[in-house]
């Protein structure tokens, strides 16, 4: 009997195997499937619009309007939603019981965990809102939106420091992101052991690339966001369509459009990589 008592576990490490729960593994990788089904969209909308093919909005909502002419269009929609709805939860669970693998319980991270759960509450929202048909929701312009926000963040008391201070915070989210991609920082949160050469060959190719160009996309969405605070003009803000059009605007020409579309699905293909190889 003492060594039963011995065993009973508290109601800390009760709740923490409840967040460890094959519910929540599955929930986590459906969230991470979820992303990739975006990303890989998007990505495919910026390659149209690269070889000139119109293509409409390389944002969630571009996405989403070209999710619903697929066949079955409604229930994707709900799918990638309900998804995402799992990719918060995920996110929760980390910020309050820690993440997995070593440093999983530092403040830093269960902040970053706590943030990501906000984030992608809001998209989930703006999914399902689409899917029930919401007017406006989860389709509505991107770009159009970040120059609603900044102006009214511009007109603030000090608007100017915040709209160029949130701008440099997403040029540096954007510059660590495509540094860890580099740096191949991933790799600690893969089921290695279980992956063939193949499959760590394809998760490096598409966690690279893909990371590289996501990083690169939102730090000019920085770039753009501290422009329109130095210059008091909110249209100056760019979101996501519009800064990824800006790449076609460098010397480099749509080439460079192209590199980072491509790189954009192959992002997608890294968030299924992840849905099957990732330690949730």
């Amino acid at each position: 009997m003492s060594a039963v008592r011995g065993t009973s576990l508290s109601p800390r490490a009760v709740a923490r195997g409840a967040a460890n729960s094959s519910a929540l593994g599955v929930a986590a990788r459906c969230g991470l499937a979820a992303r990739g089904v975006l990303y890989v969209l998007i990505g495919l909308i910026a390659l149209r619009i690269a070889f000139g093919e119109g293509g409409g909005q390389a944002d969630r909502g571009g996405a989403l309007a070209e999710l619903s002419t697929q066949p079955m269009g409604s229930v994707l929609l709900w799918a990638v939603g309900l998804g995402l709805v799992g990719m918060a939860l995920w996110r929760l669970s980390e910020a309050v019981f820690g993440a997995a693998g070593a440093g999983g319980r530092k403040p830093g991270k269960r902040l970053m965990s706590a943030a990501r759960c906000v984030f992608y509450a809001f998209v989930a929202y703006s999914v399902l809102a689409f899917a029930a048909g919401e007017s406006g929701s989860g389709s509505g312009s991107g770009d159009r939106q970040s120059k609603d926000v900044t102006a009214r963040a511009l007109e603030l008391p000090g608007g100017q420091w915040i709209v160029g201070l949130v701008g440099a915070g997403i040029v540096v989210a954007g510059v660590w992101m495509a540094g860890r991609a580099a740096l191949r920082k991933y790799r600690k949160h893969l089921e290695l052991a279980t992956m063939s050469r193949w499959e760590r060959r394809f998760t490096d190719v598409t966690g690279v690339g893909g990371g590289v160009a996501r990083g690169a996309v939102f730090a000019a969405v920085g770039v753009f966001v501290t422009r329109a605070a130095l210059t008091y003009e909110p249209d100056e803000a760019k979101g996501l369509d519009d800064a990824l059009r800006s790449f076609a605007e460098t010397p480099a020409g749509p080439g460079l459009l192209v590199l980072v579309a491509a790189g954009m699905a192959l992002f997608g293909l890294f968030s299924f990589a992840s849905a099957r190889w990732r330690r949730v």
